[in-house]
């Protein structure tokens, strides 16, 4: 199988110094041997091998996508740029598709889905009970031959990831939805690796095949830890895996600086550990969603009240992102918000990636993000 995984034909191949402790499950994180320079390759789209030929541990393969939302008024129908990745590697999909997905109404996606179907690719989802019985999206995936199983509670099932023939993984914030790939900011990675499709896949059939949800789930993530070449990525399932116990441990040994963009902000762990970084002299840069940071629970107020650099965002519409930037090195993405919910209740996924230049695909969005928002702060 060959999926191209470039972006306007350019291919990066990165190399990073992995670091040799970390906090997963009890386990400690040094990450002072991530930082020292590091060495960097780039190659022409001539140059890489298709992904499935592709030596292992040699370099990451990926692409990273984010939506570009319209003013009101100025949607342009014509170009779904973050459905129309998905697309392409639904495409080229030769023996499985698996999708977990929030919610589903995007008819260009459902199209893609039924050709795999005809194609005879072997496709199961798995969606939020809302979806099933307020969407019709997913009655049409039924009566075209898809397989879908839904969660059958109050919780959410919340993933939005989907595992192409048990090698590449697309993950992040984004919704299947007209919204979704319009309207609202979103983020969504595509990357080769089979060792985190493993991951994905023992997540994803706990759910489709035992209908293991929320507390239900065991905790069983095989590859918590995988090493791409000097690229590492940590891996873990909410709530089972105790996704914030690790994040705010890695959040807790920033050295320099930390962004992020956040749809929900309401954990109180994440919010200390901003609060003790920021008085150590990191430096703190943030975008809220505005809906989301006007509750009484969201760590907006006291961040804004103590003149930490954080803004409301300036999309009329959402600014759905999951993101955590740390050091300019490291990028925290997926389905999880940062809240209690998304900790113990809801069914997320988080990938921690350590590639520089991935987090400078991610401090270009939240530019973007920052700079919306401070417009409309001060048009206001």
């Amino acid at each position: 199988m060959v999926i191209g995984l470039l972006i306007f034909g350019l291919a990066i191949v990165v190399f990073l110094f992995a670091a040799d402790r970390y906090f997963y499950q009890g386990l400690e994180l040094d990450l002072t041997s991530i930082f020292p320079m590091k060495q960097k390759l780039e190659i022409s789209l001539t140059q890489l091998a298709p992904t499935s030929e592709v030596e292992e541990g040699k370099n990451i393969c990926y692409e990273v996508y984010f939506s570009s939302p319209a003013a009101k008024g100025e949607i342009n129908y014509s170009e779904p740029d973050m459905a129309n990745g998905l697309i392409e590697a639904m495409n080229n999909a030769e023996n499985s598709i698996d999708i977990a997905i929030y919610y589903f109404d995007l008819e260009i996606l459902g199209d893609a889905i039924l050709d795999a179907v005809n194609r005879e690719v072997s496709v199961r989802m798995v969606v939020d009970s809302d979806t099933l019985v307020d969407g019709d999206m997913a009655r049409r995936m039924q009566k075209g031959g898809v397989i879908v199983v839904d969660d059958s509670r109050v919780e959410l099932m919340h993933n939005k990831f989907v595992v192409i023939d048990k090698e590449y993984v697309w993950t992040g914030s984004y919704n299947f939805t007209y919204a979704g790939t319009f309207l609202n900011n979103n983020n969504a990675i595509l990357i080769y690796s089979p060792e985190l499709a493993v991951n994905y896949t023992i997540e994803f059939e706990e759910m489709f095949e035992e209908h293991q949800f929320g507390a239900t789930s065991p905790i069983n993530t095989p590859n918590s830890r995988i090493d791409i070449g000097d690229t590492m990525l940590i891996n873990c399932f909410a709530p089972e895996d105790g996704c914030s116990y690790t994040l705010i441990n890695i959040l807790a040994e920033a050295e320099e600086s930390i962004y992020f963009m956040a749809y929900s902000f309401t954990h109180d762990g994440f919010g200390e550990v901003i609060r003790e970084q920021s008085e150590a002299g990191v430096e703190i840069h943030g975008v809220f969603d505005q809906r989301g940071s006007t509750t009484r629970y969201s760590e907006y107020g006291w961040m804004r009240a103590a003149d930490l650099d954080v803004w409301q965002d300036g999309n009329p519409y959402a600014m759905h992102h999951k993101v955590i930037i740390i050091d300019e090195e490291i990028v925290i993405l997926g389905s999880y918000n940062f809240s209690v919910s998304a900790d113990e209740s809801n069914d997320e996924n988080v990938l921690v990636i350590f590639n520089s230049d991935i987090a400078r695909l991610f401090l270009n969005e939240y530019d973007h993000i920052y700079d919306q928002a401070v417009a409309k702060a001060f048009s206001e």
